[in-house]
């Protein structure tokens, strides 16, 4: 690597804080350079005060029962945040250039260094940088960031018709969860939430290099590169220059053995500017990893001045194609991805930040959360509007790991006051801040300017909740694309999720654009043309997970439903004696508005529980069944529905939620059903009682696959009661009804209470699902045994069924972050199942706490 004269320094880790009642302490007194700060409380950066509190136990365990309320106090105070660095060869007569930047601020801050205000800031959700050639010093230097209280910048701003769970947020950039979700608590942070560095650089710098693929074949790709020069030379340098400063730039493509692939040294820079293009020849592309390989190149661009290296860029880079295809071949609509010529079909969920306290979350909880979501076959992320642009170590292991990343904008649920020109300014600075920073991204697929805005605007002005005009709305159809179209135009945008309007349907319409399916859990009533008063249906049929097979969505970009928390994450976070079904603390743990809507879907489906234990069981099985029957239907028709992001994938803290992954990073039961409705190669049975058995296979690979489909019905004993094998033939990327079978037929003298349908691959690969032909509660399911041999050597568990069937086989281990290689299944009697375990950073687990148990069965 070249040397370069460009430089970095850290300026993360341990710093100092202090609150203070407004106005207790001088704003000059408190940045000072040489105050005595050794008193202070001990924070680290990146982080937040609540997290920093908590670590040096002033507050207690902010998720621990009710405490979160406990440190309600912090968000009225006044913070400060101190540190010391040193630095040396600063020379005043040089032509060196020093900034400070930092990569988040929560919220409102004014930053000092060395005694000097250099600036302020009022927007969580971008970087700032500053430049501070003129006040840093040989030696020791001071920094002092001041945060305000919220409160000081928007009590005396108007208050909107709407905005969710809050009416302060809309004049405040900052993540919308702080303030509390229907899936968490408010905890309205405060602190230094990014990496904090200084730059020192000479003459120039790059700035915003973007690189795009304009075009790919089997032959050649062409790949388009600019970067932004930046000079930094002072008025009083450029006066003493007798020369104009001569710019060039070496361009290069590096394969992942460091052999350049495409590249020249030597290419000009005019008017702040350097352009290329690159030829690959035989280019490997970036593919979701279920596709192929998510390749990545490195791109180098090394700026040289007079012959001299200053500055370098180095990052990795996939070279793909992506479109958003509104129409099919037939002029019909559409809503699908297509990469690199290739049409996928989207499978995922939805991503909310990864903890209340954005600041303290590890880089490793960023990739443990991808590398679940490949393990579960999903090939796409939608990062939610409600929480920030997320954090560069996202989109690094969503680009290696293969995932695409679908964008919101940070717009959700509110009116937004596109009427004022300080908030448009910032709303500006902040998209083109989060664009340039992102747009070379292989993983990131889509720009989406808001969550359910449009959507929810239309209903809640057709019931009389809003009688204010669209607030908010040249954000999302004037400032955003147009900024858009300068900066990355060549990544699709969507203005808002849901959206699409045909024949007088509202925005959530199935025949145009992507779809929200809140009819399932909310009980919203649908179909709905646009103006019409919103209804919602509160019934067990008016929620019922058996709504989604109504529902033919072009693009399924949230559905859900609750279910618990794992028994660790519960226990871990509550008080012993809260421990039961229907204690306080248990309705605490969730969010959402009447806790009816999970009553009544149990109701219907597995009967109401009657202890702690059949909740966690009953509403973890709602969920992954539920989930497995909508995205089931909607990959069975995916000659029109091409995706399915299930809302949603993690949780930011211990409670009840819509989440497949809980807090601790412990999977609940639906996705270890999301490995199998996720396969790129599905079977699956489309049946309701008293209808005929269909059997569809789904192949999503570009190969066709042929073989045969074996069907077996089974009684609860395990008896063999039916056996049949059909021949198949799928084409790539298609789905197929293999067989239709009569239900009397398969079942004679047997009640379909009483049997067990497994479907088989012979032939091809897939993996075995199996079906019942009732809900839970209407299943006559006898009591069943279950043998457990534990291998610590090899971290294995060995499960076997005895006697009956075993339903929903269930492992536990009191830790978070605990792999199983599967979960949550069933056994027939004889079979057994092996489960490996393992722990990111544990090589001894405490096997001796294992608790194996089924439905139908006792503890083992």
């Amino acid at each position: 690597m070249v040397n370069v004269r460009r430089s970095s320094q850290d300026l993360s880790g341990q710093w100092r804080i202090q609150h203070y009642e407004v106005g207790e302490k001088g704003a000059m007194d408190a940045a000072a350079a040489a105050l005595d700060d050794r008193f202070w409380i001990g924070a680290a950066v990146p982080g937040d005060v609540h997290g920093a509190l908590a670590a040096r136990g002033i507050i207690d365990p902010p998720y621990f029962g009710h405490n979160d309320a406990k440190s309600r106090w912090i968000e009225q105070k006044e913070w400060w945040y101190r540190t010391t660095f040193n630095l040396t060869d600063v020379d005043a007569s040089s032509e060196e250039h020093i900034e400070l930047v930092f990569e988040g601020l929560d919220t409102f801050a004014s930053i000092y260094v060395n005694g000097h205000e250099i600036g302020t800031t009022a927007n969580m959700l971008m970087s700032h940088t500053f430049d501070v050639t003129r006040v840093v010093r040989n030696g020791w230097n001071a920094i002092a960031v001041r945060f305000d209280p919220l409160h000081l910048h928007h009590r005396d701003k108007e208050l909107f018709d709407w905005s969710s769970y809050t009416k302060e947020r809309p004049w405040l950039r900052k993540a919308a969860m702080n303030f509390g979700w229907d899936w968490g608590p408010r905890m309205v942070t405060v602190g230094i939430w990014g990496a904090v560095r200084l730059e020192r650089s000479t003459v120039a710098k790059l700035e915003n290099v973007y690189a795009r693929t304009e075009r790919i074949s089997k032959e050649q790709a062409q790949v388009h590169i600019t970067a932004a020069v930046r000079s930094v030379l002072s008025y009083r340098d450029r006066q003493k220059r007798t020369q104009p400063v001569v710019m060039t730039c070496d361009i290069r493509l590096l394969n992942d053995r460091g052999d350049t692939v495409a590249g020249a040294d030597s290419w000009p820079v005019a008017d702040g500017e350097t352009d290329a293009v690159l030829h690959v020849s035989e280019p490997r592309l970036w593919w979701t990893h279920d596709l192929g390989e998510p390749y990545l190149y490195t791109l180098e661009v090394t700026l040289y001045a007079d012959g001299q290296a200053l500055d370098q860029y180095r990052q990795p880079f996939g070279i793909r194609t992506l479109e958003l295809a509104l129409n099919n071949e037939q002029g019909e609509n559409r809503f699908a991805f297509i990469l690199n010529g290739v049409q996928i079909y989207a499978k995922g969920a939805n991503w909310i930040p990864a903890d209340q306290l954005i600041g303290t979350i590890p880089n490793s909880r960023y990739r443990e959360l991808v590398e679940l979501s490949v393990e579960a076959h999903m090939n796409m992320l939608r990062v939610w509007a409600g929480g920030i642009y997320e954090k560069d170590v996202f989109y690094d292991e969503c680009d290696r790991q293969g995932v695409l990343v679908w964008q919101d904008f940070a717009f959700a649920n509110a009116l937004f006051p596109d009427f004022n020109r300080d908030f448009m300014d910032l709303v500006r600075q902040e998209v083109t801040n989060n664009v340039l920073r992102l747009r070379s991204r292989a993983s990131l697929a889509l720009w989406c300017g808001n969550n359910e805005i449009d959507w929810l605007y239309d209903m809640k002005t057709a019931s009389g909740d809003i009688t204010s005009p669209f607030y908010g709305e040249l954000i999302y159809h004037e400032l955003i694309p147009e900024l858009l179209e300068q900066l990355d135009p060549s990544r699709p945008y969507w203005p808002s999720s849901p959206y699409g309007e045909s024949h007088g349907q509202d925005a959530n319409d199935p025949d145009t654009g992507d779809r929200h399916n809140w009819q399932v859990w909310h009980g919203s009533v649908y179909p709905r043309k646009y103006g019409e008063v919103p209804i919602l249906d509160y019934s067990i049929e008016g929620v019922t997970f058996k709504n989604y097979k109504k529902d033919e969505a072009l693009f399924s970009s949230e559905f859900g439903m609750h279910a618990s928390a794992n028994r660790y994450t519960l226990e871990k976070n509550m008080p012993a004696d809260q421990f039961y079904w229907g204690s306080p603390e248990m309705a605490y743990r969730n969010k959402d508005t009447n806790h009816q809507k999970g009553m009544l879907l149990m109701e219907g489906y597995t009967g109401l529980p009657q202890n702690i234990e059949e909740y966690m069981n009953f509403s973890m099985l709602t969920q992954a069944e539920g989930l497995r029957y909508g995205i089931e239907h909607f990959r069975r028709i995916n000659h029109r529905n091409r995706g399915a992001l299930v809302w949603q994938l993690n949780d930011s803290w211990p409670g009840t939620s819509w989440s497949m992954i809980d807090y601790e990073l412990l999977p609940k039961a639906s996705y270890y059903y999301a490995k199998t409705f996720f396969h790129p190669v599905l079977m699956s049975l489309d049946h309701e009682p008293g209808e005929p058995l269909d059997l569809w296979i789904v192949n999503d690979t570009q190969d066709e696959i042929s073989g045969q489909l074996r069907l077996n019905i089974y009684d609860l004993h395990g008896e063999v009661l039916h056996s049949s094998a059909h021949g198949v033939k799928v084409q790539p990327q298609s789905s197929l009804c293999a067989v239709s079978v009569d239900e009397a037929d398969i079942l004679g003298v047997r009640r379909p209470e009483e049997v067990m349908v497994e479907l088989v691959s012979e032939g091809f690969a897939a993996p075995v699902n199996r079906y019942f032909l009732r809900d839970p509660k209407d299943v006559l399911l006898p009591p069943t045994q279950l043998s457990v041999h534990v291998n610590e050597e090899e971290q294995s568990v060995t499960v076997t069924a005895c006697d009956a069937i075993a339903r929903m086989v269930k492992l536990e281990l009191p830790m978070g972050r605990i792999r199983f290689s599967d979960n949550y299944f069933n056994l027939l009697p004889g079979e057994s199942r092996t489960v490996t375990l393992r722990h990111p950073e544990m090589q001894a687990l405490p096997f001796t706490q294992l608790r194996v148990s089924a439905m139908n069965g006792g503890e083992a």
